[in-house]
């Protein structure tokens, strides 16, 4: 599947189909929702009996799941008739918002309480993008819903109001700025091909687009956040509707830098995926240099390195593993891991085995559960 088909079919894959995963493994130490209980938010350091730094959630079976700290005890969140196709997290108190049979719900981090937010309505089969609801996210104060439907809607938690605030495009939340300034989008013009994301500032109810001096455009919410928020690091594994390579872009004038272009000279082409600057000012992400993209594809051999802030002086390989397929991964806070969903081949383009892979190469992999996707940190 080459760039383009792909990403313009996890846009409408996500935004219309039902993503059931099944699987034959049993899960250890699986619980069911006890009475009501709240969680506060937590520091990111990790306690000596702790694997992980947060509680974590992932889709699998069509229903949403929490797993503890301890990585092993996992807490099946809601039990819906039809698949949840989105959701999110809050990371003030694990409360989750999720969308299933077009409607908007929430439950309490336990997975008690659900109730119904905003009822999308039937789906229009001439118009199924169109009149489909998804792709909630909480701000990160976890007053704000930001969601798609006719448009870009932002709920308020408070109040239980609901307003439309951009139509006439496909606006699809993707994740708030770590500030809650700014919003991530992915846009689609009916009727066309041409997806792209912007940025959105709630204050001033404006957009801003990217701007590359390459001619290079970024879609479907690849792009990943500084803590500051002030900018977001940009990457691509793939040759086709869009450019390989990393790149820079500033949040407030949308302006882009390129770090590391498709074409790394001698016949060979940059990958790059998941970057992520953390807490200790280095750039993680995974990367290849490689002149065999015919035969690779999706499947580019891909290492997790480290390198400065630029993506390239000190760049070092972390660990000798290599990432074919790499689906999704979700970064601890401090970058101390990552978790993958590695697919077994290229043909499985949504979620997979879980695993975490240290990026003190010393450790060994960790086996977390046999399927999942749409990662996210809890509080």
């Amino acid at each position: 599947m080459n760039g383009r088909s792909r990403l313009f079919a996890v846009f409408l894959v996500t935004a219309l189909a039902i993503l059931a995963c099944s699987s034959s493994f049993e899960v250890v130490e699986t619980q069911t929702a006890p009475p009501d209980q709240g969680n506060a938010p937590t520091a990111a350091l990790v306690e000596p009996d702790k694997l992980l730094p947060h509680t974590f959630y992932y889709l699998a079976d069509g229903q949403v799941f929490r797993m503890e700290r301890d990585g092993k005890t996992v807490m099946q969140l809601t039990s819906e008739p039809t698949s949840v196709y989105d959701y999110d997290v809050s990371l003030m108190d694990g409360s989750v918002v999720y969308v299933a049979n077009n409607q908007l719900l929430f439950i309490n981090a336990d997975g008690s309480s659900r109730r119904l937010l905003v009822d999308g309505g039937p789906v229009d089969p001439n118009y199924p993008i169109e009149n489909s609801l998804h792709h909630p996210v909480f701000s990160p104060d976890g007053q704000t819903i930001a969601y798609a439907h006719h448009g870009l809607n932002l709920y308020n938690v408070a109040t239980g109001a609901s307003k439309l605030v951009l139509q006439d495009e496909l606006y699809r939340p993707e994740k708030y700025s770590p500030d809650g300034l700014k919003l991530l989008m992915t846009v689609s013009v009916p009727n066309s091909d041409a997806t792209h994301d912007v940025i959105y500032y709630p204050a001033t109810n404006s957009v801003v687009s990217f701007n590359s001096t390459d001619g290079s455009f970024f879609c479907c919410g690849k792009e990943e956040w500084t803590q500051d928020g002030l900018s977001l690091y940009v990457a691509n594994p793939t040759l086709g509707m869009l450019s390989s390579g990393l790149w820079r872009a500033d949040a407030a004038s949308g302006n882009v830098a390129t770090l590391l272009p498709s074409d790394a000279g001698g016949g060979n082409f940059n990958l790059a995926d998941e970057p992520y600057l953390a807490s200790d000012g280095q750039l993680y992400y995974f990367f290849a240099n490689t002149s065999n993209i015919e035969g690779y594809g999706d499947n580019a051999p891909l290492q997790i390195v480290r390198s400065a802030p630029d993506g390239v002086t000190g760049r070092t390989v972390l660990r000798p593993e290599t990432f074919e397929s790499l689906n999704e991964a979700l970064w601890a806070p401090d970058a101390s891991f990552v978790i993958v969903a590695k697919a077994p081949s290229d043909s499985v383009d949504a979620g997979s085995v879980l695993e975490l892979y240290y990026t003190d190469g010393a450790k060994s992999m960790i086996s977390l559960v046999p399927f999942g996707q749409q990662l996210k940190w809890g509080p």
